[in-house]
């Protein structure tokens, strides 16, 4: 029997060190989702999971029949399945700027932290991609004095997918300038504080702060 078919009810797979998972259980969380939330080692992954996912990776999402296994994919879907709050813009404009800014923080910074949290691979290209991360961090901190969120007045998917980020710097050791960030520095505060992102972590990530 599979993972799937032995669960009657929304079943999140997840990843507890994993910034993709995070992602996926603050919105779970800012939309008050009944789910089931499973945690899985990524270096034991149950047989089954091949069964559910071609890439056999996390997260996974498993709603009835349908199962989704990319994060993206899965915070859209439940943006729309669970409307209230909405995390995407209602104008096809905005909207379509909310979806260039995910993907320009899959491509600039996402790739990069993912190196920085493994540990693997020399220390030169370590120490390259965690200061390429903190300059690219650094350079994008006053846009966070113009709108109270990631470029909009209100709390977004976009935010869900930088807080994550944001909340592992420490862990791979990337600090950043108290002065020239602290327009940043407020919004990371503000989000770290929200009532949805402190239940969205897991006691791993309490831990990355400690």
């Amino acid at each position: 029997m599979s993972l799937v078919t032995r669960r009657s009810s929304m079943t999140f797979f997840s990843d507890a060190r994993d910034h993709y998972s995070h992602r996926v259980r603050m919105v779970l969380a800012e939309k008050s989702v009944t789910v089931d939330i499973v945690d899985i080692d990524p270096n034991r992954k149950p047989e089954e999971l091949v069964e559910i996912s071609p890439y056999n990776s996390l997260p996974i999402l498993a709603d009835r029949d349908l199962v989704l296994y990319e994060a993206n994919v899965i915070m859209e879907y439940l943006d729309e399945r669970f409307p209230h709050p909405p995390l995407l813009p209602v104008y096809p404009v905005q909207r379509a700027l909310s979806r260039l800014w995910i993907s320009r923080v899959e491509k600039e910074w996402s790739g990069k932290l993912d190196l920085l949290m493994t540990g693997k691979g020399r220390e030169t290209v370590r120490t390259r991609a965690r200061n390429e991360l903190r300059e690219s961090i650094v350079g994008i901190a006053p846009i966070f004095s113009e709108k109270p969120f990631f470029m909009n007045d209100e709390f977004t998917l976009v935010d869900c997918c930088v807080a994550p980020i944001f909340w592992r710097l420490k862990v791979v050791g990337i600090t950043l300038p108290e002065r020239s960030t602290r327009p940043l520095q407020n919004y990371m505060q503000m989000i770290f504080e929200r009532e949805s992102f402190r239940s969205s972590l897991t006691e791993t990530e309490l831990e990355m702060q400690e």
